[in-house]
């Protein structure tokens, strides 16, 4: 990467459940397509699958790998109608099952850790509020606390503990609930040039 170029690593994850095709994935794998707008940025992505294992083993790895300036982490929630900007992760309370029928043995992401809930340094209800401005986007946005307590919060958890200065995480609608995976990527798109930009704010 030549110097003086940001590295941008975004997640999504795989199949799990009713989500035999995974819009996080989808709308990772569009974003990646139509690019940030900016020859500055080296976006990689990765598909990640459902499970608290390969969370545990990729997750550092990726943050030695690239040295990103900013990780976002993408997933699915059938609960979701808008962009879903989570604000903070949860340590604590991992029980669900992932796609290979295990759960963490201490049910929590991080041992050790002297924190149960921690939050990203990015504010995201700043975010939430430039997505919205972009009058010719349909896609609009929202804040919320509670990313769940599954793969998507444990994602999050994992990636604020190794710098949450600089990890987002985003939960997106299934696909034509109401968003295409364009109109996905586009919100993501714009989320991210939001969160780079309080990066580079004095």
């Amino acid at each position: 990467m030549p110097s003086g170029n940001r590295c941008i690593v975004v997640t999504g994850y795989g199949p799990f459940r009713g989500h035999t095709v995974n819009a996080s994935w989808v709308a990772v794998q569009e974003l990646k397509s139509i690019g940030l707008d900016d020859d500055t940025i080296e976006l990689h992505v990765y598909e990640i699958p459902v499970s608290y294992d390969v969370v545990k083993r990729t997750i550092p790895g990726l943050w030695e790998k690239h040295k990103p300036d900013l990780m976002v982490h993408v997933g699915v929630s059938g609960m979701a109608c808008e962009l879903t900007l989570e604000q903070q992760a949860h340590n604590d309370g991992y029980d669900r099952y992932d796609v290979d029928g295990q759960v963490p043995h201490t049910k929590m992401c991080v041992d050790g850790s002297c924190h149960n809930v921690i939050a990203s340094d990015l504010n995201m209800s700043h975010v939430c509020e430039e997505v919205n401005n972009i009058c010719e986007m349909r896609v609009k946005a929202v804040v919320s606390h509670d990313p769940g307590r599954y793969l998507c919060d444990f994602i999050y958890c994992l990636s604020l503990h190794i710098n949450k200065n600089r990890t987002a995480f985003i939960h997106v609608p299934p696909l034509d609930a109401p968003y295409n995976a364009s109109e996905l990527a586009q919100g993501l798109r714009a989320a991210i040039k939001s969160m780079l930009s309080q990066l580079t704010s004095p």
